[in-house]
Order: C-alpha cells, then sequence, then structure tokens
C-alpha cells in the first residue's frame, strides 16, 4: 500500500535519495524546500517540491505543507559553514516547530536523521559542539513528543555507492562512515518497520542487510 511521506530538508543529499526511493517504490513523496528555485531536482527524483521555509513559517503553516501525510521524516540542516546560532535554529528549532506541525495536522509518524556522537556533545570539540548540542535537545524534544518517531544516528557520511549491508544499535562503542545511500535505504525501511517506533539507534557500515539490523534494534 503506498504511502505519503514528506521530507524535511527536501534538497539535501540524504533527502533526495530517499525522495526517489519512495517514488520508485509507488509512494508520494514530498520534498520540503527553503528555496524554490530547488524544485527541479526534487521533480527530477519523481518527488512533489512543497515550498516551507522552517526557519521563517510558524507550526500552523508548516502543517499545511505536511497535511494529509502518512509520515515525515527530518533531514534538514543548517550545514557544516553556519555557525551557532544557525545550528540552533535549523537543526533543533526547525526539529521542534516540525513536531508542533504534526501535531497540529494529525501525522503522528516522525523519523529524525540526527547523528552518532550526540551523546557526548563536548567531547566534539568547541567548533561542533553547537551542532551536537541541537541534535541531542531535538532528539529528545522528539522522544517526549508523544509522536510515533524513529530516531536515526549515522557516522560519517560518504557519497559512494550503497552496500545494502549495515550495523544498527541503540549505542555502538566504534566510529565509522555510512553512505548516504544506505542511511535513505534505512529510513525507508525503517517506515514499513512498525518495530522501529519508539526506537534509537547509530548506524554504520556493517555485515547485515537492512531490514534484518532494523528488525533487530
Amino acid at each position: 500500500m503506498a504511502i505519503d511521506v514528506a521530507v524535511a530538508g527536501g534538497h539535501g543529499r540524504i533527502a533526495l535519495r530517499l525522495l526517489r526511493l519512495l517514488a520508485e517504490r509507488g509512494d508520494r513523496a514530498r520534498g520540503l524546500v527553503r528555496n524554490p528555485d530547488h524544485a527541479p531536482d526534487l521533480e527530477a527524483a519523481g518527488a512533489t517540491a512543497v515550498e516551507a521555509d522552517l526557519e521563517a513559517l510558524d507550526p500552523e503553516a508548516i502543517a499545511s505543507g505536511i497535511a494529509g501525510a502518512d509520515a515525515v521524516v527530518f533531514s534538514a540542516g543548517a550545514g557544516p559553514g553556519s555557525g551557532p546560532a544557525r545550528k540552533r535554529t535549523v537543526d533543533y528549532g526547525a526539529a521542534v516547530k516540525l513536531i508542533d506541525a504534526c501535531r497540529a495536522a494529525g501525522v503522528a509518524r516522525y523519523l529524525m536523521v540526527s547523528a552518532m556522537g550526540v551523546h557526548d556533545p563536548v567531547a566534539r570539540g568547541p567548533e561542533m559542539r553547537p551542532y551536537y548540542e541541537a541534535k541531542l535537545e531535538a532528539d529528545q524534544a522528539l522522544a517526549a513528543s508523544g509522536l510515533d518517531y524513529t530516531i536515526v544516528r549515522p557516522g560519517r557520511l560518504t557519497d559512494e555507492r550503497g552496500t545494502g549491508l549495515v550495523q544498527a544499535a541503540p549505542r555502538l562503542e566504534r566510529g565509522g562512515q555510512i553512505t548516504r545511500d544506505d542511511v535513505a535505504a534505512t529510513l525507508l525501511a525503517c517506515l514499513g518497520e512498525p518495530g522501529t517506533v519508539g526506537r534509537e539507534f547509530d548506524l554504520l557500515a556493517g555485515e547485515t542487510s537492512i531490514a534484518e539490523a532494523i528488525a533487530a534494534v
């Protein structure tokens, strides 16, 4: 059965991959984008672009862009060139606005793309600490929201071709990397796996199929 999924940060490198996977599967894929010039890239992936600046809009306005969706995915980010203030308004603030928008629109399912290492922001160094603090607080807000959440915390992201093989656990004791292809495929799998509701897990390249790995978290 086809589902309707709205992806925040729709022009991002994970988001575009996920939107393409959703469209190829026959689902309705919507990407929330700040810049309307990005719409052709989403359309090329088979998705519909919804103009929505999560920093500027209030939750009620955002709710209109996700109305009727079966799930949302938060894959937005301020980016490496941004300062602490914008990390706060995007990586935390926009994520929380989307939580409130889900409540207003009646969307129960919320997947968060987080990051490994959020549990100890101080250890990430002074430059990265604001990012990890923002991500941690956004994760905590989602976990306390009452929504049907899943929090996926990938390691260092690469643009290599995905393998479909990963390692997933509530807390992995090693560092490592994961392809954006495999993160997108994991998000897609989580949307179809009710057992991931209420779960949060680290994600790295590994030797287990995505379906098996997320069934075991």
